[in-house]
């Protein structure tokens, strides 16, 4: 069909594409030798720094809701009573 008319048969294209795989995995194993990777008091501390930010934006995110709750329910009981 797509493959037959050029010569090449589907077989031959899978192969090729196993080559290329093969050939992408031999480079990125290269690559990682090549990083520098962080020791562990490094990632010790941004692990710190990642879970209080997380906390502290929770609580700032919860004290906004608490005030815009309060906002709203005090705006619609004002005007559900005033009607």
């Amino acid at each position: 069909m797509g493959d037959e008319g050029n010569g090449r048969s589907p077989l031959g294209h899978a192969k090729g594409a196993w080559q290329q795989f093969q050939q992408y995995a031999s480079e990125v194993k290269i690559e990682t030798k090549r990083v520098t990777w962080p020791g562990m008091q490094e990632v010790y501390g941004t692990t710190v720094m990642v879970i209080l930010t997380t906390f502290l934006f929770g609580i700032y995110f919860w004290i906004c809701d608490q005030v815009f709750q309060y906002t709203v329910s005090h705006a619609l009981r004002y005007f559900m009573h005033r009607g």
